[in-house]
């Protein structure tokens, strides 16, 4: 399972927001400025640094500062780190949903 159940807890936690899941698939595509990712969810430089620094708690995101200018990157590990935990749970399940179609295909006679 996963590792690191702190990290674990912070990178869902910061997925649990759809403005921060948009910053997120917009970093995939290139590094951005606070107000580039702030820009098209219409809110304030304020509101979106405090979801930026949401996702740099979690380890999603690395902000540079030079100047005035915050720049972001997408840090993508933490999210390979925690895709062992639903695959976990799919397993599980699978295995519980194969038993229980077996079970029924067996009292079908």
């Amino acid at each position: 399972m996963v590792d690191n159940p702190v990290g674990t807890d912070a990178v869902f936690h910061a997925l649990a927001h759809g403005a921060r899941r948009d910053m997120l698939r917009r970093l995939a595509a290139g590094e951005l400025t606070v107000g580039e990712l702030a820009a098209p969810l219409k809110m304030s430089l304020a509101a979106a640094s405090k979801h930026v620094q949401v996702l740099e708690r979690a380890g999603l995101v690395r902000r540079t500062v030079t100047d005035r200018r915050h720049v972001c990157r997408l840090q993508p590990a933490p999210l390979a780190d925690t895709s062992t935990w639903p695959t976990f749970y799919e397993r599980q399940w699978t295995a519980r949903l194969d038993a229980l179609q077996a079970y029924f295909e067996g009292n079908d006679r």
